[in-house]
């Protein structure tokens, strides 16, 4: 079965090498990423993956298409990528001290256009940053692109006392429920 990754992350292809996976083709998607009104974390994740796989699915109907979507959650914010180094800020302080949730959708389109989702949760806390540990870790641009403007694997870590949950979750992609969808769909690891 021929297996395209639909997301331009590459961690994500880093996260599927460590199981054995190279995707035939990696196809992001072009869908708008906007949350809708009082929509919950879960909810927005999971839509996100669905809809980037169901519209990589429909353009190469002859290939399975996993698609994935992360976001960090204080209460019901929702904290996607930073759009720059003040909102990248913003996102820190609030997370500083406190504890706060990591959402990844895993979707799975096979060529019949069935499609499998699954949501994977770990909670994530962080010690109270400094004002000079937030312009620290700004500086290793590390934040850019990343969910919540941190990234767990990175200089990040040193911030985080305890996880609950996946680690690779907070990277980008859960590989229990990973290799559980590919599994269950018929793809050979």
């Amino acid at each position: 079965m021929r297996l395209i990754l639909g997301s331009a992350s590459p961690r994500r292809k880093e996260l599927l090498a460590k199981i054995g996976v190279v995707p035939d083709d990696i196809v992001p998607a072009d869908i708008d990423e906007t949350p809708q009104d009082a929509e919950t974390p879960l909810v927005y994740v999971e839509r996100l993956a669905r809809e980037k796989a169901r519209v990589i699915g429909q353009a190469n109907p002859d290939a399975a298409v996993l698609a994935a979507d992360t976001t960090v959650a204080v209460g019901r914010r929702i904290l996607e990528k930073p759009n720059d180094a003040d909102q990248a800020r913003a996102f820190l302080k609030l997370l500083s001290g406190r504890r706060h949730r990591v959402y990844t959708a895993h979707a799975l389109v096979k060529p019949d256009q069935t499609i499998s989702s699954q949501v994977s949760l770990t909670r994530v806390a962080i010690k109270r940053l400094t004002q000079e540990e937030i312009d620290w870790y700004m500086g290793t641009d590390e934040w850019q692109g990343k969910a919540g403007g941190y990234a767990i694997q990175g200089a990040f870590g040193r911030f985080v006392p305890w996880i609950n949950g996946s680690y690779t979750n907070v990277m980008g992609l859960d590989l229990a429920v990973t290799h559980g969808l590919l599994t269950g769909a018929g793809y050979r690891l």
